[in-house]
């Protein structure tokens, strides 16, 4: 079975470990949302690549969910000595190691899609792990601080604000010049199924799917399309879902969502094509059934707590089993 996953970096992440648990024999490929990237300390910097390459490689921080496990802080410690910032975002001592390699190979004229494999081949992830691009996109938020309106990094929104203020709204500056990486579309037109875990559907998935090409392809593909609702009881399980669905004028409930993502086959010509198959909500919004049925997308309320590996495999399995009542 050829499983494609559209990704995001802690939700994503945990997801596919559980579905390598419930199908270690799948060939799995993850696109890789690159909207999050930043340039820091001048080194270039993958949080949701590495977050995906370090959880399913046996390196991450399991208690954050991010960064290296057994990490030091030393640099970080000498760059505020130098007075050099931003100091609301710090690179862990073996994290480093990574953006150095990724920046110098990226500086020698390799594309992102290449350095991603090449650093894959020390953590041996067992997925094939694809950037959505290798042109530099990186989502912005408009906020406003102190009564002014500007423009933001999204890791700025997210470490230093930690989504305190309303976001006005949300661009992934770069995306509409950017194309689909090296084997991102073939991957799609080959999968069998196509996953859209419960990462942030605005600034993770949304911004892989704003990559021109994506989408449609995604629309297009012969394979069910099922999505996981990163909300439960209308607020997400982590992160700062419900404040960007807000920038985008949609509701924060696992109904409005899917809606958002749309049924396949059911655009208008004015809206974007339509992606879902099949969506699962967690029980507890199992009254959101018939009304996600109602806007052509057939749907389950089953556990979307990822608790631990087999709660989370349990989830994969039950995503799978609706690709195959919907193929049926």
């Amino acid at each position: 079975m050829r499983i494609v996953v559209l990704a995001g970096g802690i939700g994503g992440a945990r997801f596919l470990r559980g579905l390598k648990a419930a199908r270690p024999e799948a060939e799995i490929t993850v696109i890789g949302n690159t909207g999050d990237d930043i340039h820091l300390f001048g080194l270039k910097v993958c949080p949701d690549l590495d977050t995906v390459m370090y959880t399913l490689g046996g390196g991450i921080d399991e208690e954050k969910g991010w960064g290296r496990d057994d990490e030091s802080f030393r640099v970080k410690e000498e760059l505020a000595a130098y007075g050099v910032g931003p100091d609301w975002f710090g690179l862990g001592d073996r994290d480093v190691a990574t953006h150095l390699v990724r920046t110098q190979m990226l500086g020698a004229g390799y594309p992102l899609s290449a350095v991603t494999e090449a650093l894959c081949d020390r953590w041996k992830p067992g997925v094939r792990l694809l950037p959505m691009t290798d042109d530099r996109v990186e989502t912005h938020v408009a906020v406003e601080e102190d009564g002014e309106r500007r423009a933001i990094h999204f890791q700025e929104y997210w470490v230093r604000m930690r989504a305190s203020v309303d976001a006005l709204a949300v661009v992934p500056v770069g995306a509409e010049q950017s194309a689909p990486a090296p084997g991102v579309l073939a991957a799609i037109a080959a999968a069998d199924v196509i996953l859209l875990p419960p990462s942030n559907p605005v600034v993770s998935v949304g911004t892989i799917l704003a990559v021109p090409g994506i989408r449609d392809a995604v629309a297009a593909a012969d394979a069910p399309v099922i999505g996981l609702s990163p909300l439960v009881g209308g607020a997400p399980v982590r992160g700062m879902a419900d404040k960007v669905l807000a920038a985008i004028g949609v509701e924060a409930t696992a109904t409005a969502v899917a809606r958002h993502y749309g049924a396949k086959g059911a655009a208008a010509d004015d809206a974007p094509a339509g992606l879902l198959d099949g969506w699962l909500v967690d029980e507890v919004d199992a009254a959101a059934v018939a009304d996600v049925e109602a806007a052509g997308i057939r749907c389950r309320a089953v556990p979307l707590m990822m608790t631990d590996l087999d709660a989370t495999a349990a989830m994969a399995r039950a995503a799978l089993t609706l690709a195959e009542e919907v193929r049926a």
